[in-house]
């Protein structure tokens, strides 16, 4: 059979999708290829269906059992001969499969990348007959990647074991600097490089400012889909569990999954959701990888995702089908502050400051106005047209604008006199006439452009720092320090207007606080943040939480809101001790 009666016979195909045909004949003729295509774009098929047609196995390398077990189902109901080897099988079952794997029975071999650091197992593939290697999930190669994986790295070793054998590479998600890390690691020769459009147009993607738990919109968004497929993602296990505990009451099928399960609930779990006997998933990231279900209609993100790559991955899970599916993203201040707790453990290394980097990234997504589609392709290097009916920053009604070419041209000079090496917040301190003791020290305080944005909050001036941000023009380099692009000198020179939707920028000057006596005056859903916020810090340090601050404290910090160190100490309970300790954290909630 030729490709096209192989395409029909095996997968009921009668014609190739956009780049697959691009792809099955690079491999065809025994080139190292690299594709990245978005979730549901087919690119399983380019590597299953050229082995069809050649000589000898594919080795196909894949992160997780799940995801390589329903792979070899799938394939063997479509009479292809497919196998794993894994730690799930018996050394019995193990050695079965290598007699095949010698019979030439075997076409497509899944095996994850740990067996390819065993010498047995490499010793086995020497005696092979292999045509080529596929490397699923790529971007785990990557170490700026958002799932770097160590195993992941050492399949370098392919090109040094097997030097004729071609590899292939496949991934949903990379910019430039990963598919580059990805080629040279894992030492593509020349290789086939095609990359689809990120653009989804069966997605609709909707983002909206959490109010309290995000329940409520939970349930609006929900009675858009009754009885339809979807995943619902958290940040934590005992989230999971609450929530579908609670949408369970609510009378909606729905199940939790997490890595801390019994595996035998969550193989069921899974198994009940693949074939449409639960609705709805609730998970932590744990769930989802390479799940083979066509199906999911929706998606929704009940907290902030820790990177694009991780959110675009995860809504991709909805509409492979080519059917109109929907996302919703919740956020809130309080998720940049969790993220940022969780980054703040990691090792001192540049990935650390990377991972600061794609939060922020993350965090200027969220509260975006520009289209989303656009937004998500522009960070991955592509270039596509505003989706005006994807999205819900392009059907939200016409809003009013403000003019804030002025305050942005003030914010671009102050990042100039300070020689871009600062800071958004200390450049804004800058602006508003800061007493900071670094900002004094640094002579600042004689600057031209010191004290002239009194005019602004300083959320005000950070939503101008978001939006020039968003428009390209400043980038943030290492140590978080923003500096000015060649869009941004245009707009310095007043080349270009730029203009803000006017909620955004509805948050007034701050008004002198009156201190709080008593606990009959405080903010109740900021309290219900700073609980949280202290509960977490409270465990971290295995302390009590009244140990960090007292409920007064946290009461009257919900009623203040405090924008930088003076302020925070004002507040009753704080002295220098305790803001040093904990003080920051708090801050960046109240900034964020």
């Amino acid at each position: 059979m030729n490709k096209l009666e192989t395409l029909e016979h095996y997968f009921g195909h009668n014609a190739f999708r956009p780049l697959q045909e691009e792809v099955v004949d690079a491999i065809l003729n025994k080139e190292d290829v690299l594709m990245i295509l978005p979730t549901g774009g087919g690119k399983s098929l380019c590597y299953q269906l050229p082995t069809l047609l050649m000589d000898g196995i594919t080795v196909v390398v894949s992160p997780l059992l799940a995801l390589m077990h329903d792979q070899v189902v799938a394939l063997r109901a479509n009479d292809i001969e497919a196998e794993m080897l894994s730690s799930m099988q018996t050394l019995e079952e193990s050695h079965a499969i290598e007699g095949a794997l010698r019979r030439g029975e075997v076409k497509l071999l899944y095996v994850a990348p740990e067996r390819l650091t065993n010498s047995y197992f490499l010793n086995l593939l020497h005696q092979l007959p292999l045509n080529f290697f596929v490397i699923d999930e790529a971007h785990c190669v990557s170490q700026w990647g958002h799932e770097f994986r160590e195993n992941y790295r050492r399949l370098s070793l392919l090109k040094e074991q097997f030097p004729t054998v071609p590899i292939t590479a496949f991934t949903a998600t990379a910019t430039h600097a990963v598919e580059q890390d990805i080629a040279t690691n894992l030492g593509l020769v020349n290789p086939k490089r095609v990359r689809g459009s990120l653009f989804r147009e069966n997605l609709t993607i909707n983002g909206r400012h959490r109010i309290k738990d995000g329940r409520l919109q939970l349930m609006e968004f929900l009675k858009l889909h009754t009885n339809e497929s979807g995943i619902i993602y958290t940040l934590s296990r005992k989230s999971t569990e609450s929530v579908a505990q609670f949408l369970q009451g609510k009378g909606i099928e729905a199940e939790a999954y997490h890595a801390g399960l019994p595996t035998e609930r969550k193989n069921k779990t899974y198994a009940d959701f693949v074939a449409d006997r639960v609705q709805i998933v609730v998970a932590t990231i744990a769930f989802g990888m390479g799940i083979d279900k066509s199906n999911i209609r929706f998606v929704v993100h009940m907290t902030l995702p820790k990177t694009i790559e991780n959110f675009y991955q995860e809504i991709g899970r909805a509409g492979r089908d080519g059917v109109q599916s929907e996302t919703l993203l919740l956020f809130s201040a309080q998720d940049i502050v969790q993220q940022k707790l969780f980054i703040e453990d990691l090792p001192e290394t540049p990935y650390k400051q990377h991972a600061f980097n794609k939060l922020d990234a993350m965090v200027r997504f969220a509260n975006s106005e520009n289209c989303r589609h656009q937004t998500v392709a522009n960070y991955f290097d592509d270039r596509i047209v505003e989706c005006k009916t994807k999205c819900d920053n392009c059907t939200a009604p016409e809003s009013e604008k403000v003019d804030i070419t002025t305050p942005s041209r003030m914010l671009l000079s102050a990042m100039v006199r300070t020689e871009q090496r600062f800071g958004l917040h200390y450049v804004i301190d800058v602006l508003k006439g800061s007493k900071e003791q670094r900002l004094l020290q640094n002579g600042h305080d004689n600057l031209s452009v010191y004290g002239i944005g009194s005019e602004y909050s300083k959320n005000q001036w950070l939503t101008i720092g978001d939006k020039l941000l968003e428009l390209g023009a400043v980038e943030i380099g290492e140590f978080k320090v923003y500096g000015l692009t060649a869009f941004g000198v245009e707009v310095l020179k007043g080349k270009h207007s730029i203009d803000l939707k006017k909620e955004r920028l509805s948050v007034q000057k701050a008004e002198a606080k009156k201190r709080v006596a008593y606990f009959d005056d405080y903010d109740a859903e900021m309290y219900d943040t700073l609980r949280t916020l202290r509960t977490q810090i409270a465990t971290k340090k295995g302390i009590p939480p009244y140990i960090v601050f007292s409920d007064k404290t946290l009461k009257e910090l919900s009623k203040t809101q405090p924008q930088n160190k003076a302020e925070m100490l004002a507040v009753h309970g704080i002295g220098e001790v305790k803001f040093e300790r904990y003080g920051k954290v708090f801050l960046e909630l109240f900034q964020a």
